[in-house]
């Protein structure tokens, strides 16, 4: 199992997230063949090398005969299911085009089914989805994170004329994840197409900066636009957990000499230091029970914490502050939910140094329950073993068992491995 972490600081579209995964090691043959299994008529895969802006570049260009279908959602989900595909590409296909027409149908007021998706139907975008999809899948990632999407500015001409960007598909796709108009010097254009922002929340298990990780490849994945002055270009890092051991399958305890056991090597994994951001707010003036809801929203936007404390303000004012630890990537986003979910006018920032433990995951059965354990390490020793509550509950409600008892179960199965 792998973890990936896609870097859409510059957007996304099918054909870039397309030569990203060819870029970092998806064989072009694994996904033409899933392409012709689909597509009603041929379809040639070129990849090429090029360069967008300082940065070297896979393009894959998807070569088709000319033609002016334009397919609905059923025309696409026909295809797709009388396609000789492997069910986990077929199903992950179906939800992206299903994601699209969803989004397309309430921009435009029609029932889902009767999408016409104009260039989406078209085959070169059928290619991009499907070949995503079935490059993904190759990568049997555990974890797709990926980062606050850029979505550009300006306006841009499409089958139904010029829209504002983000185009409004492009809007109601991201809706609920972290998504800018980008850093500044981005070019005034769209920069995040609706089949990109279909597949990237369709494939994201989680949003935010680059996750603690062994990189083994990396993919530098461009379209047909090359703007001056910037290197439009998706990025895909495909790796592991730090710290994870997928030779072994994962297993550990607090004495990696023990006789019979196969151990990571703790050593190489030394605690870690990183700069990162504390955004907050003193707010006296809002329903607190609307604060789990807000705290919510800023995890959502990519914070790696968030948080709130009781306080006491000025002329004895019951408050609370709200607090957010966040990566630099991500504290746009982070802020704007300040200011969308909370009645804040003002937001404080700061510089804070993280220091954090190596950490695994490992999996234990409690009277047939799966639960996830977190485990930390120090000078080579488990320091921490904390049981998933979100397992520990619903494992708890599917033997009729106190959590308590399942919790104390769950971790003394973990001290055992």
């Amino acid at each position: 199992m792998s973890l990936v972490w896609v870097d859409a600081s510059s957007g996304a579209s099918g054909d870039m997230l397309l030569g990203a995964l060819v870029g970092a090691g998806v064989p072009v043959s694994l996904i033409a063949s899933a392409i012709d299994a689909v597509a009603p008529e041929p379809v040639v895969l070129v990849p090429e090398q090029v360069r967008r802006g300082a940065l070297a570049a896979t393009r894959v260009r998807v070569q088709v005969a000319d033609s002016v279908q334009h397919r609905t959602w059923t025309d696409v989900r026909s295809l797709l299911t009388g396609a000789s595909l492997d069910e986990p590409v077929r199903e992950l296909a179906l939800r992206v085009f299903e994601r699209l027409a969803v989004a397309e149908g309430e921009v435009h007021g029609i029932p889902p089914e009767d999408v016409h998706f104009h260039e989406v139907g078209a085959l070169d975008a059928i290619a991009d989805v499907v070949g995503v999809c079935a490059g993904f899948v190759s990568l049997d990632a555990s974890q797709v994170v990926v980062s606050p999407v850029a979505v550009g500015s300006g306006t841009v001409r499409a089958a139904h004329g010029t829209l504002p960007v983000p185009p409004p598909a492009v809007a109601r796709l991201l809706t609920g994840v972290p998504s800018y108009a980008g850093a500044p010097g981005h070019p005034a254009m769209e920069l995040c197409t609706p089949t990109g922002a279909a597949l990237l929340t369709t494939l994201a298990t989680s949003w935010g900066a680059q996750p603690l990780m062994t990189t083994r490849a990396v993919g530098v994945g461009a379209g047909g636009r090359d703007p001056q002055g910037w290197s439009n270009a998706v990025r895909v890092l495909v790796g592991e957990e730090a710290g994870a051991n997928s030779r072994h399958g994962g297993n550990f305890g607090a004495d990696p000499a023990a006789e019979g056991r196969n151990f990571p090597p703790w050593r190489e994994n030394a605690p870690t230091s990183e700069t990162e951001l504390v955004l907050e707010a003193n707010i006296d003036d809002l329903d607190p029970r609307l604060i789990p809801g807000a705290i919510d929203a800023l995890l959502a936007a990519g914070a790696a914490d968030a948080w709130a404390t009781p306080i006491l303000m000025k002329k004895g004012r019951p408050a609370h502050t709200i607090h957010a630890l966040v990566p630099a990537s991500a504290a746009a986003a982070v802020r704007r939910v300040f200011f969308e979910e909370t009645s804040t006018i003002g937001v404080r920032e700061h510089e804070v140094v993280k220091h954090a433990l190596p950490r695994r995951m490992l999996t234990v059965s409690v009277g047939g329950q799966q639960i996830a354990v977190k485990a930390a390490l120090l000078d080579d020793a488990v320091v921490n073993l904390q049981p998933e509550w979100d397992d520990v509950a619903r494992a708890a409600a599917a033997l009729g068992r106190p959590a308590i008892d399942v919790l104390a179960e769950a971790k003394a199965a973990a001290l055992d491995l």
